[in-house]
């Protein structure tokens, strides 16, 4: 698994063994994800929420985002997460949190520009956690999820409009974005 592009394209980053903890985006999803919000990446202010091995936030850093938040409540994780910030330069722009996503995003001031979801799949975690999230995106924010095919997905929750959808086999990718403020 390596950075695809930007300042860090090529690294090589590690995960845990197997999928139980982590299951790391392949590269022609991970590469689909990020052209869709290739002009939104830049300075943007970035939540890769079940962060795994942390390559989406720091794939997304490496193309120009200004600063990510790392959240995963596994210790094991958060450690990968530590060093593939490190291998790939951008520790510095780097927060990373053990924490469950549900308190995170119950307690947590932060604002954000994008948002980035590969959680477990087959547990309806995306669903449960788009209201929430809803509460912490920007006017124009948007929200990508990784799920599986089959995923149960609402239109809109709580300002958050359904964009698009795209299917990679039994990947499936949906952007939300955060409506604007009249």
């Amino acid at each position: 698994m390596r950075v695809i592009a930007g300042t860090a394209r090529g690294k090589n980053l590690a995960a845990l063994p197997g999928e139980d903890v982590t299951r790391p985006t392949i590269n022609r999803v991970k590469e689909a994800m990020f052209s869709s919000v290739q002009f939104s990446v830049p300075g943007a202010r970035v939540l890769d929420l079940f962060a795994g091995s942390g390559q989406l936030g720091i794939e997304a850093l490496s193309r120009g985002a200004k600063r990510c938040v790392f959240l995963d409540a596994s210790r094991e994780a958060i450690q990968i997460v530590l060093a593939n910030c490190k291998t790939a330069g951008v520790f510095a722009q780097s927060r990373v949190i053990p924490d469950d996503a549900f308190h995170f995003l119950a307690t947590t001031q932060e604002e954000l520009d994008l948002a980035l979801l590969d959680p477990p799949y087959h547990h309806g975690t995306v669903a449960k956690a788009l209201p929430q999230l809803a509460a912490h995106m920007a006017p124009g924010g948007v929200v990508l999820c990784e799920t599986e095919l089959d995923a149960e997905l609402p239109e809109q929750v709580e300002g958050l409009v359904l964009a698009k959808q795209y299917k990679y086999g039994k990947i499936l990718v949906s952007r939300y974005e955060k409506e604007e403020q009249l």
